[in-house]
């Protein structure tokens, strides 16, 4: 099958390749129970050594630049007690941290959780997690800027491959926050 966006050599419906996925991205989707059927959510191999993103979208496509989602954990914490979440926003931005995350968290600081916690608590490769898959307690904060999208490129839980979904398919998925200027 053809990507619908992107110059990909083919792009397989998700249910088809779980073994493509990681085990939290790949349980994900076979309890897929979105508005977006599951076969939407489509998986493609890239090569690793692409992943920096200006090589990245000069090999697979510039129009993905601009179609790119980069998922995130972050940590807010309040009184001794810390919450984890994910922000999804544009590739072409950065999170607001000190802003609209400590806000909507309710914390009186938030910020990067680390390389460990990221990996350790997701079950993903750093700079392959996705929000597919996600510790199932954990706030999903989504610019409003990527659910409005028809499609979009985010990571499949391993530095290899990626994910192809419709941006509304983020707004349906459990606990999912969408936010106005989470990107920056």
């Amino acid at each position: 099958m053809r990507a619908p966006i992107g110059d990909f050599d083919a792009a397989t419906p998700a249910p088809d390749c779980l073994d493509e996925l990681t085990a939290p991205v790949a349980d994900a989707v076979r309890h897929w129970s979105g508005a977006v059927p599951a076969d939407q959510i489509l998986y493609v191999e890239t090569d690793p050594l692409w992943a920096d993103t200006a090589v990245f979208v000069e090999h697979y496509g510039r129009e993905l630049l601009e179609q790119s989602a980069n998922c995130v954990v972050v940590a807010g914490k309040r009184g001794g007690e810390t919450t984890l979440a994910a922000c999804l926003v544009l590739s072409t931005t950065k999170v607001d941290v000190n802003g609209v995350v400590r806000r909507q968290l309710g914390s009186r600081k938030a910020s990067f959780a680390s390389m460990d916690t990221a990996i350790g608590e997701t079950g993903m490769e750093y700079g392959g997690i996705t929000p597919i898959g996600l510790p199932r307690d954990w706030p999903l904060l989504v610019d409003s800027a990527v659910a409005d999208l028809p499609w979009v490129l985010v990571g499949s839980g391993r530095r290899r491959g990626k994910l192809l979904l419709p941006g509304k398919a983020f707004a349906q998925m459990p606990g999912t926050v969408v936010l106005d200027g989470l990107g920056v």
